[in-house]
């Protein structure tokens, strides 16, 4: 059984940073992908970053290219997001999700989902 386990979250003020973990656990994962999503309310789920265990190939989302960095710890089944320079629409919740193969940005060929963990971004 697959379980990812975020944590991280928290208030912040704009231009600050913080760093999201997913640790995961339950499966041998040099053959899958770890993403980030976010969810603001109202809004759709979108894509943030993604990383390649195996290869370490990684997909940035618009939004998050210069701001964000995503990398793994292969002995902690832990992927992190660091985020910096955060923007009040940044203001969501954080789920991290996995699945087989390659890197992808569509939420929905991710298999597994986290139980999300929220961000807020005050002006």
């Amino acid at each position: 059984q697959v379980q990812l386990v975020e944590s991280g979250g928290g208030l912040v003020q704009a231009g600050g940073s913080l760093r999201l973990s997913c640790a995961a656990s339950g499966r041998t994962f040099s053959r899958y992908t770890l993403g980030w999503f976010r969810q603001a309310p109202g809004k759709e789920r979108e894509f943030v970053a993604a990383v390649r265990w195996s290869t370490g190939s990684i997909l940035y989302a618009d939004s998050a290219k210069g701001r964000f960095t995503i990398s793994r710890d292969n002995a902690k089944n832990t992927v992190y997001l660091q985020m910096n320079s955060l923007k009040p629409e940044d203001t969501a919740v954080y789920y991290c999700a996995v699945k087989e193969g390659a890197v992808l940005s569509t939420a929905n060929r991710y298999d597994y989902w986290g139980q999300g963990t929220q961000v807020t971004v005050s002006s």
